[in-house]
């Protein structure tokens, strides 16, 4: 279970996650809300990249979260590739009530397997579920593209703050007992008399050896 943090505590982790999905699918909409808690009708496109950070607890450890919101207009894809360099998480968002969006996830899925860790924790969202009477794609769709490719899915509304919390959340969580695995096996490394390169060290993680979600729970809907 994953909580707000102190601002003054001491830091356990830095974990890099990338938001990316088409222009205007509310990708800065989601950050806002989990960042600050705060949603504005009139939010203007993001130009270029910009990151907001939270600090969460995650089983008694202080985890700083470091959101970058990459933009979706396709001038800036240059731009925006070095970003998923080091992200150990990402949030491929689609709009619920624009299908063309969902459409164009399994490109933005390629490019971001291209650019990022090949191990990097993904979630698939769906976003704008307060628009359900203008629903141009089925939960079912998005629900067995997530189990195809081994994602994490969730269907979330930035406006009502539903399920933001929640898929932030799975990521961090997720990466954090990859993480912790990481230890454990670095431990009994020297345990048993070998050098534990991790041992005792804050992490910048890199990209954690994930291991895809079994199909049978992979996905979460509303």
């Amino acid at each position: 279970m994953a909580s707000y943090g102190d601002s003054s505590q001491k830091i356990d982790y830095v974990f890099k996650i990338v938001l990316i999905g088409d222009s205007a699918v509310g990708k800065s909409q989601i950050l806002a809300r989990f960042a600050r808690n705060e949603f504005s009708l009139d939010s203007k496109a993001t130009i270029g990249v910009e990151f907001q950070t939270r600090t969460l607890v995650i089983e008694h450890k202080s985890v700083k979260a470091q959101i970058w919101d990459t933009a979706g207009q396709e001038r800036y894809r240059a731009v925006t590739s070095a970003y998923y360099r080091g992200a150990v998480g990402a949030m491929l968002v689609y709009d619920i009530t624009k299908r063309q969006t969902f459409d164009h996830i399994p490109r933005w899925l390629e490019e971001l397997r291209s650019h990022a860790d090949k191990n990097i924790v993904i979630i698939l969202i769906g976003n704008k579920s307060d628009l359900e009477n203008q629903r141009a794609v089925p939960t079912e769709d998005a629900k067995e593209f997530a189990q195809k490719e081994g994602l994490f899915f969730l269907e979330t509304s930035a406006l009502e703050s539903t399920n933001v919390e929640t898929a932030f959340s799975t990521v961090l969580t997720e990466i954090f007992n990859i993480v912790n695995k990481k230890h454990l096996a670095a431990s009994e490394n020297q345990s048993n008399g070998n050098p534990a390169s991790l041992a005792g060290k804050k992490i910048l993680v890199p990209g954690p050896a994930q291991v895809i979600p079994a199909k049978s729970k992979c996905c979460t809907s509303l």
